[in-house]
């Protein structure tokens, strides 16, 4: 029996400008499968964004749903003041490499150590894509810009970075990886704190040519995956065939499975920083794209808030109000 109370078509937004074959479309497409699947109410999410093209993709799914395009670098502290004002909103931040990793590193690092609850994407195709195609902080040692511009610098790994500042939930994806992509998105949806989610989106435009290490022809062979992942939505009739070999089952509080079944690194311990940082090292000197479900900690304690009222700041009305006999009491004291 259908037990679906959204259709598809509720959580489908506009028509998409970005260029034809761009990664961040892909993303749109599995976010979309992922909202369906987990029946998430599209009236209860928030969308945010900064700048950049990774920052259209708010307008390209959930067109019920209420959105805030911010400024530059500022889509963290924006989430930040959502969820203090209306605690039980869905937050979704669509961030890109420029977004996060140069103007916004500061403030999101402040928001993993405060494990503001949300889903946090990074569409990370190394380039500015809206200014022609400059690097960006992500891009690779020795990658090479369509311009010709080298990159002579280390690069910033986001999810090393993540994990460094405290993130529960870290994970990277290939926007062309629809299965893992899809499965990743299913379980973050499903975390009490913040989830965060680097996903290698490539830019069609201005970094597909040769020598560039975010190409769609550079991920095809560089791109290794962690583990095979599966997500079985609550009350899910289908069966699912699980892969051959040692599988892990994880159930969630509310019914979802998720399975596990370790490519490589068979040793890898998900619920190690220390193991997951090793990896993401090891892989950044290698020049390979390590994708999959790094750290994941379900059991981290809940975002911290000072003083705040159980029912959420936005629905409050006369309650916060001060009475007439408060506000004279103000004013006689400099009569």
């Amino acid at each position: 029996m259908d037990m679906t109370q959204w259709t598809k078509k509720d959580y489908m937004g506009a028509k998409s400008t970005l260029c034809t074959g761009c990664g961040h479309d892909s993303v749109t497409s599995q976010l979309i499968n992922a909202l369906f699947k987990s029946q998430i109410d599209p009236f209860n999410v928030v969308k945010l964004s900064g700048i950049g093209c990774s920052s259209k993709t708010p307008n390209y799914f959930i067109s019920k749903a209420q959105g805030f395009n911010s400024i530059h670098g500022r889509m963290a502290p924006l989430a930040t003041g959502v969820h203090l004002a209306h605690k039980d909103l869905r937050i979704i931040g669509i961030s890109g490499d420029g977004d996060t990793a140069s103007i916004g590193l500061g403030s999101f690092i402040h928001m993993v150590r405060r494990n503001i609850p949300m889903v946090y994407i990074v569409e990370n195709n190394g380039v500015y894509g809206l200014t022609k195609g400059q690097l960006s902080a992500t891009a690779d040692e020795g990658t090479l810009a369509k311009s010709g511009e080298k990159s002579f610098l280390q690069t910033i790994d986001l999810c090393a970075l993540a994990i460094e500042s405290g993130a529960h939930f870290v994970a990277r994806s290939f926007s062309g990886d629809s299965k893992q992509l899809s499965a990743l998105l299913s379980l973050a949806f499903r975390q009490s704190g913040m989830a965060f989610i680097d996903v290698i989106s490539p830019c069609i435009t201005f970094a597909n040519n040769e020598g560039s290490t975010r190409s769609y022809d550079y991920m095809k062979t560089q791109n290794e995956q962690l583990q095979e992942l599966g997500f079985i939505q609550p009350k899910e009739e289908i069966k699912v065939d699980y892969p051959e070999g040692e599988v892990q089952e994880i159930t969630l509080h509310d019914g979802s499975i998720v399975w596990l079944k370790k490519n490589s690194h068979k040793d890898h311990d998900f619920s190690s920083r220390e193991s997951a940082l090793a990896l993401l090292n090891e892989a950044r000197g290698s020049k390979h794209h390590l994708t999959g479900l790094f750290y994941w900690d379900d059991k981290a304690p809940k975002s911290v808030t000072s003083n705040m009222t159980e029912i959420p700041l936005a629905q409050l009305g006369d309650e916060i109000r001060p009475p007439k006999s408060a506000l004279d009491e103000i004013l006689n004291e400099f009569a």
